[in-house]
């Protein structure tokens, strides 16, 4: 039913969300309400003894022995298939040692040789004979009969099994076996002593039936490989790119007007409303979409009583079962929310720091490969919110990370400056992850409590858009300014930094007045939003500055593939420069690494004076 990748036991996690994810989504969308346990669905996967060591597989174990110690449902079945070798390491045996050394007892007290032991979690263990087809099959009844009556995890140890041939055409058999070792592996046969099992032993059929049903699947499977080989294959790089995402929703466009400073201090039709923080309308508009759909679920480290910029505050207590903590780990934590997306829920996933993305990057980039991997057959839409970026005093670099190392293909990342976008891009990203796409939110903790542009002037306290059909796009940009010849394109807290550096610059008499630079809030940064390229082509700028918040260099920044594909579309004036924070990590109680109003000011200076 899933792909398995290249990656190690990147196929675990997952299959640890599904089976968390199946009682929740049964609740929520009043699924199964009536059926026997033969009909409960489980998650069965499988992985090589090789994988044992890997750390997915581990985390996925991990976070199924806690749901069973927390008496969670988790209805998982995990294989393990021993055959001695993890390519050319030898690993016989140590599967057994792995599952086993706990064992408290059999599981039948009269049996001592029963192969069927509890593990010090409670988690079933089953050993089959690999090369007995009945005791795989028995076994593995076994094993998903436990976990679909008890709804808890158990795990099969496909044990003796004899490997026939090398991993890949590159695994080179004979630099690490002795020949006779590799001719003896691949005369065996678990296939042929199967069949003699099933005619000598159980009488199931005649070798002329098995010989008929052999040939009847050779014709199977040729006809298989060829209409696989007539398939349309490919042709164009168009084609790859087409699928490395699901298409856009489409969402309703936003009126004129509603994407200039104007639409800060104006609400709903000119009326004076009520102004907040960035965090306040974050945490309403997680409550309003969660409110208008029941399939949408909120799950991270420490989010029921609040997280640790209190965005979900409140929410755990009106959404009972929907707002749900995880253990420390951002592997499982990825992986879950890509099971969840695969059984029908809309995950939105909350990373604590942006820094702790890279503990969960490989499935990070699993989760992002599925829809081109799959053909667009397997999506996994979901929203990721990642906090702790950028300026701030707490935890020093770790808790205020400035790169933005991962942006796979088929990803969309946006960095939001005030809480009025926040609310109606939140919308479109929800709306983007229903539709299969993975959005990404990385959020400026310097922004989420921001009242103040200038002195007191509650200048960043902005009006929650009531109107939920306001939607913005990932083309849509905001405007400060609309008639200076030079721009200042930024993002998130870039934005803020950028507003006060043109204060500053008409305050050092560098330019007589603020409408001599205009400013561009571009918060799609994983490509350049439609509206930017609109505000350059009409050719009004001749000189543009990019103020990244990232740091400078390679594999950090965002804004420079703006440069490069806005130079390649022909419509990049010939007079621009780039600015961003240094190259350094950030201390702890000091902001002095970050991106500052003095280096947005030098260098304008510098650009405009050549």
């Amino acid at each position: 039913d899933y792909v398995v990748t290249s990656t190690l036991a990147s196929q675990c996690p997952p299959a640890v969300g599904r089976a968390l994810g199946f009682s929740i989504a049964d609740t929520i969308l009043k699924r199964n309400k009536y059926e026997s346990n033969s009909k409960k669905q489980v998650s069965f996967v499988t992985i090589g003894d090789g994988s044992v060591h890997n750390a997915h597989f581990l985390s996925a174990f991990n976070l199924a022995r806690h749901a069973r110690f927390r008496k969670t449902k988790c209805p998982v079945v995990f294989g393990v298939s021993d055959n001695g070798l993890s390519i050319s390491y030898p690993t016989d045996g140590y599967a057994d040692y792995l599952f086993t050394k706990y064992a408290a007892r059999p599981k039948d007290q009269h049996d001592p040789s029963s192969k069927v032991i509890m593990d010090r979690d409670g988690i079933p263990i089953f050993k089959a004979n690999g090369c007995d087809m009945m005791d795989v099959y028995d076994k593995t009844f076994q094993a998903v009969d436990y976990s679909r009556k008890s709804s808890a995890p158990s795990l099969i140890l496909y044990q003796e099994i004899t490997r026939r041939f090398g991993h890949a055409a590159t695994d080179r058999q004979h630099a690490y076996l002795d020949p006779s070792v590799v001719d003896q592996m691949a005369e065996t046969d678990v296939i042929e002593s199967g069949i003699m099992q099933a005619v000598e032993h159980y009488g199931a059929l005649t070798y002329g039936e098995a010989m008929d049903r052999f040939e009847e699947i050779g014709v199977l499977s040729r006809s298989a490989f060829n209409s696989a080989a007539d398939e349309p294959k490919i042709s164009t790089r168009d084609d790859m790119i087409a699928k490395v995402s699901q298409p856009m929703a489409q969402v309703p466009p936003l009126a004129a007007g509603l994407l200039t400073s104007h639409d800060f201090n104006q609400g709903d039709a000119g009326k004076r409303v009520k102004k907040d923080v960035m965090r306040k309308h974050m945490t309403r508009v997680i409550s309003e979409v969660m409110d208008s759909d029941p399939k949408v679920v909120y799950i991270g480290e420490d989010v029921e009583h609040g997280g640790y910029y209190l965005v979900t505050e409140g929410l755990a207590k009106k959404f009972p079962g929907r707002v749900i903590d995880f253990p420390p780990d951002e592997t499982t934590l990825l992986g879950a929310a890509m099971g969840f997306s695969q059984v029908g829920l809309v995950p939105i996933v909350e990373i604590p720091y942006s820094k702790y993305l890279d503990c969960g990057a490989d499935m990070f980039y699993e989760l992002a490969i599925s829809n081109w991997l799959t053909n667009a057959q397997r999506p996994n839409g979901m929203v990721v919110r990642i906090q702790g970026f950028d300026k701030g005093v707490f935890g020093g670099n770790f808790h205020t990370h400035n790169m933005i190392n991962h942006v796979p293909p088929g990803v969309d990342l946006l960095c939001y400056s005030n809480g009025t976008d926040y609310v109606r891009g939140f919308r479109n990203a929800v709306a983007q992850a229903k539709n299969g796409r993975v959005v990404v939110l990385v959020d400026c903790t310097n922004l989420l409590n921001l009242r103040h542009l200038h002195d007191k002037d509650r200048g960043w306290e902005t009006p929650y858009p009531t109107n939920q059909d306001e939607f913005m796009s990932f083309d849509n940009v905001r405007r400060f300014g609309n008639g200076g010849k030079t721009l200042i394109v930024s993002y998130g807290n870039g934005v803020v930094t950028a507003l006060r550096a043109r204060q500053n610059l008409v305050e050092k008499k560098v330019i007589q007045s603020e409408d001599c630079v205009d400013i561009i809030d571009c918060p799609y940064i994983s490509d350049i939003p439609g509206g930017l390229r609109d505000a350059l082509s009409i050719g009004q700028y001749e000189h543009i500055l990019f103020s990244d918040i990232c740091k400078e260099g390679p594999g950090s920044n965002v804004l420079s593939s703006y440069v490069v594909g806005l130079q390649k579309e022909g419509i990049l004036p010939a007079r621009w420069s780039f600015v961003a924070a240094p190259r350094a990590y950030n201390p702890l109680g000091n902001v002095v690494t970050f991106l500052n109003e003095d280096d947005v000011s030098e260098a304008f200076v510098r650009l405009t004076s050549n």
